[in-house]
């Protein structure tokens, strides 16, 4: 050993931990409980691409939001780009301008709740795999409760 008796003098004088010398697949001794990061590489990589997909889904899929009995109607695609909206001539009331406002309100949430729907759907569909993050999370975990 060097004077200093923190730093090994050799090679042969570093130490080697008991265990699994490839955990999280880097080859770094010490390292056990971490997860195979190249396997979490590929699995994002596909999540990506799902991700991507559902996306382009969700931009291809027009919905509409109706109330009134179809007096308001409001179209917008699964990403809440707005394409159009019609009013229904017969309810417009110049003495009750908030008969109308409330129509084109209930036909908002109506297409806001289709949406939500379809997105939650989209994205509930992606194949998260056997995430394993090791001891990297949760209770007890490296990073402790975050």
């Amino acid at each position: 050993m060097s004077d200093d008796s923190n730093v090994p003098a050799t090679p042969d004088e570093v130490y080697e931990p008991e265990g699994d010398a490839d955990a999280g697949g880097l080859g770094i001794p010490g390292l056990s409980g971490l997860p195979d990061l190249g396997g979490l590489f590929e699995q994002a990589t596909r999540m990506q691409q799902q991700m991507m997909e559902a996306q382009e889904q969700l931009h291809a899929t027009v919905l509409e939001g109706q109330s009134g009995g179809g007096a308001v109607t409001i179209t917008a695609n699964g990403a809440m780009e707005f394409e159009h909206v019609r009013i229904d001539p017969g309810v417009i009331d110049p003495d009750d301008p908030e008969l109308l406002a409330d129509l084109v309100l209930a036909a908002l949430r109506d297409l806001t709740n289709q949406v939500q729907d379809l997105q939650r759907g989209s994205i509930g569909g992606l194949d998260l795999g056997d995430v394993n993050l090791g001891g990297l999370g949760g209770p007890g975990g490296a990073f402790g409760d975050l």
